[in-house]
């Protein structure tokens, strides 16, 4: 019998159509589904601080005085950089040849090492010191390590690490783990010995004459960039100055007078956000340091985005006089908010309660900046206040008592509400 091949296949193709349309919709409640489920994405307002800074390239400007001597020998300094002199205090030895510097340098490291040792036999050091106790004075001298360390304070540093090195060594002999450190230090003392007999007078000790700071060298522009002539500077001349050193050997260094000192750097403002007399902090390229100034002058040359800027500063310290020019940064005040990103904030018309001219209240309707918050699955809008505006995000300031406004902990809502 002959199949007839049309009739055939219409059921055939009817099923697979019923099937394709069936395919269809599960796909189809799937995705809805899905996006119907799919959580909004979401940015906890969580407090937040921030600083207004710019950056610029800084000329220091000091009261210097250059101190010379003959130049015959080599010196050994007494007074580190940024160190107080007093009037008499003694600035650094000569000796004739760089053997005896490096004499003197044994010997301190001998004698520090002596005197750390004779502490740690002590009798009474030994007698009054219990196991127990000297462990937990070794982790506590350990923090005030890492403390000072992170804290930049390299005296205090030595002197933890003294304090560390004597503790541990006891704890080593009242725990048998040594018997003393006699044969080491009747090595050392002998070592005293040959090295004193090698050892020579200065040839000459240079002293300060007044108080002052001290730095150890010298750069040519100590009697260029006065605070008496830092008003006449121009652009010009801030940027030709190079951070470099004098290599005459007859230069000791240089004091430092007075209680402070300058800093001149070429700022735009443009926007009036700085004026004369504004309490600010700087901070430099060689550590995380502030250091509160004032500003003094602001001048330009007819372009406010290039005014000329005399900040004035009291700080003294290694870091600040190891450079005449250096990179930057003068920050104006700190804000502290809740952290908004910018792509959650929207506007919206918000009715507020306001007094006329007449003391009467009434409703006014207002577009208002503000973002979408998420309570339960209601989307809320709350008004932000905005206090400071970085790259991709703002703070804004918290208004406690407000419910109108952006509160802690709400869920801001960054995509999904127009």
């Amino acid at each position: 019998m002959r199949v007839n091949r049309s009739e055939s296949s219409l059921p055939v193709r009817l099923l697979r159509d019923v099937v394709l349309i069936l395919l269809l919709l599960v796909f189809i409640m799937i995705a809805v589904n899905y996006f119907r489920n799919k959580e909004p994405e979401t940015n906890v307002a969580l407090m937040g601080e921030a600083s207004a800074s710019r950056a610029f390239r800084g000329v220091f400007i000091r009261d210097e005085e250059v101190y010379t001597y003959s130049g015959d020998g080599v010196l050994s300094y007494n007074v580190a950089d940024g160190g107080k002199l007093g009037n008499g205090t003694v600035i650094a030895k000569v000796y004739a040849d760089d053997r005896q510097l490096s004499i003197n340098r044994d010997l301190e490291k001998l004698r520090k090492r002596l005197d750390i040792l004779k502490k740690i036999q002590n009798p009474g050091t030994l007698q009054s010191a219990q196991p127990a106790a000297l462990s937990d004075s070794i982790e506590e001298c350990y923090r005030s390590l890492v403390y000072s360390r992170d804290m930049k304070d390299y005296p205090m540093v030595r002197s933890d690490m003294d304090d560390l090195l004597v503790k541990m060594s006891t704890y080593q002999i009242i725990t048998s783990e040594v018997t003393d450190f006699s044969a080491q230090i009747a090595e050392i003392n002998d070592r005293i010995a040959e090295l004193q007999d090698e050892s020579a007078e200065p040839v000459q000790i240079i002293s300060s004459p007044r108080s002052a700071y001290f730095v150890s060298y010298a750069d040519g522009f100590e009697y260029v960039l006065t605070p008496d002539s830092m008003d006449q500077l121009t652009i010009k001349e801030i940027n030709s100055f190079t951070d470099r050193r004098s290599s005459d050997k007859t230069v000791v260094g240089k004091l430092i007078e007075g209680y402070g000192w300058y800093i001149a750097g070429i700022i735009d403002n443009s926007s009036k956000e700085y004026n004369i007399g504004d309490e600010v902090e700087l901070r430099f390229d060689d550590g995380p340091d502030k250091y509160p100034a004032v500003i003094k002058s602001i001048r330009d040359e007819g372009n406010p985005a290039k005014s000329i800027f005399i900040i004035q500063c009291s700080a003294f310290n290694y870091d600040l006089v190891q450079h005449r020019v250096e990179d930057a940064e003068i920050i104006k005040g700190e804000s502290s908010g809740l952290k908004v990103p910018r792509d959650a904030i929207r506007f919206a018309d918000v009715t507020d309660t306001v007094t006329d001219e007449n003391g009467e209240e009434k409703s006014v309707t207002v577009r208002s900046k503000g973002v979408y918050v998420l309570k339960g699955e209601q989307a809320d809008f709350k008004k932000i206040d905005v206090c400071f505006e970085g790259s991709d995000y703002v703070l804004s300031a918290v208004h406690e008592n407000d419910p109108e406004y952006l509160a802690l902990y709400d869920n801001i809502l960054i995509e999904g509400v127009e």
